[in-house]
């Protein structure tokens, strides 16, 4: 519940489109999917891998948003515009996160094992941005394209 509270407050403060905690709580898909994916992430840790997946399934029908279950994601996240958002099994998410949409965070094919980047703290992934593999980023990644 912490996790939702902050992720609730991150939001209001980054967000200028957030014109109230309730509003973000009702309507704002990113943290929607979010807090899904804790549920998800809860039921995979206690071996209800199942249910994980479908609730996992249901985010991305719903929300064109894709969440593994088993990654794992710190507090304070702001997932903006998350449409097309990806995020692998073994990916890890660090706290005070912002993430735009049209991001990947995954695997470089059929290796078994730690496969995914590993976001730190405090990191801002702009829009259209593809990480994949065992990465570490503890920077802020920001990605402009200039359309001529």
């Amino acid at each position: 519940m912490d996790s939702v509270k902050d992720d609730l407050k991150v939001v209001k403060e980054r967000d200028p489109a957030c014109i109230s905690h309730v509003h973000c709580f009702l309507n704002f898909k990113g943290f929607l999917a979010c807090q899904s994916h804790r549920v998800a992430h809860k039921l995979w840790l206690q071996g209800r891998k199942a249910l994980a997946v479908m609730i996992q399934n249901r985010v991305f029908e719903i929300f064109a948003v894709g969440i593994h279950p088993g990654a794992k994601i710190g507090s304070r996240i702001l997932l903006d515009h998350v449409t097309g958002l990806v995020v692998g099994e073994t990916a890890v998410i660090g706290n005070n996160v912002s993430i735009l949409h049209s991001m990947t965070l995954g695997g470089t094919g059929k290796a078994s094992g730690d496969r995914n980047p590993k976001i730190g703290d405090g990191v801002l992934i702009d829009a259209g941005t593809c990480i994949l593999g065992t990465l570490r980023l503890v920077f802020v990644l920001r990605l402009v394209l200039v359309l001529w």
